[in-house]
């Protein structure tokens, strides 16, 4: 399928259906074109989108969950997220606020948690450096939240997706909880279970066997405005991805979901019926080139005096 039918099967928030008869319509409209009998069948159509999607390609859909949140609604959540001003990699004024990492190196062993609260870079003295990516993705969970939806942030491994969402967590008003979800690799149900459970602060042990008492906790948590932070949520397979999907649909659902990690755009491809429920997809690509030197004097006060190193010795 083109790049350009996609663009348009997205507007449409995946409806094939709607597609295939827009393009019936401008067929038989306009005599110069193919006539309709040429347009694929919609069972066609269908087929084709399931394998293009099954393949790994990501159907953004722009549309928030049905009759989750009102316009107006939406508009005044947004409004009072706004977030202060900030300096940018080159020193001047731009939402959102350079913020200052703990100066003090943590004890690894006794904070099992990353913190949701902050960001912590491991390096004292360490700034987080308000570049166009953090940005981004500051916006696009701003968005998310005013809409109670769901957030999906990707990329490559290293390029500052879990720095760059806690950032933004950070920034949100203190009354909006944050609550973030460890999660293994390929968790089975009960330890996924355990861990959302874990992370709305919920008696994971004396539910995790319990399923419908565990399950009917989880609805109850998620009724509340909030946010759930999962990263690295490529861990999860399809089957346990659905079962965020049912807690997501439920109709007392207040909590937003943001979802990170590196290939996460893939992973969630593979349960369908979750990312047709994704109303932001935001990609972090790594920092062009001439950001570099700025973001990397930004960052730590040790390149302050460093000369920029020639390009061909220092592989750029």
């Amino acid at each position: 399928m083109s790049d350009e039918l996609w663009d348009r099967l997205s507007e449409l928030g995946g409806n094939v259906a709607a597609l295939h008869r827009e393009l019936v319509e401008q067929a038989q409209a306009d005599p110069e074109q193919e006539p309709a009998g040429r347009v694929p069948s919609l069972a066609t159509m269908a087929r084709v989108v399931r394998r293009e999607r099954q393949a790994g390609r990501v159907l953004p859909s722009a549309r928030a969950r049905h009759g989750r949140v009102h316009r107006a609604v939406y508009d005044r959540a947004l409004a009072e997220l706004a977030f202060p001003g900030m300096v940018d990699e080159a020193g001047q004024a731009s939402p959102p606020a350079v913020q200052t990492a703990v100066p003090t190196a943590p004890d690894v062993s006794t904070e099992a948690v990353p913190p949701v609260d902050g960001v912590r870079l491991y390096v004292p003295g360490a700034h987080v450096v308000a570049s166009r990516q953090v940005g981004e993705v500051t916006e696009a969970i701003a968005h998310t939240v005013a809409a109670r939806g769901i957030a999906c942030v990707y990329g490559d491994a290293g390029q500052g997706k879990t720095v760059a969402v806690h950032q933004a967590l950070r920034l949100l008003p203190r009354r909006i909880p944050v609550h973030q979800a460890q999660v293994a690799v390929k968790p089975a149900l009960p330890q996924l279970r355990a861990a959302l459970l874990t992370a709305f602060g919920l008696p994971a042990t004396a539910l995790t066997n319990r399923t419908d008492a565990a399950d009917r906790a989880l609805i109850e948590a998620f009724t509340t405005s909030g946010v759930l932070l999962i990263d690295d949520v490529q861990r999860i397979a399809a089957p346990e991805l659905d079962y965020l999907r049912l807690l997501a649909d439920a109709p007392t659902t207040q909590m937003s979901l943001v979802l990170c990690g590196a290939g996460a755009e893939r992973t969630l491809a593979r349960a369908p019926a979750l990312a047709s429920r994704v109303l932001t997809w935001q990609h972090v690509p790594r920092l062009a080139a001439p950001q570099i030197t700025a973001v990397l004097r930004r960052f730590h006060p040790l390149w302050h005096t460093a000369a920029d190193a020639d390009r061909p010795a220092a592989r750029g």
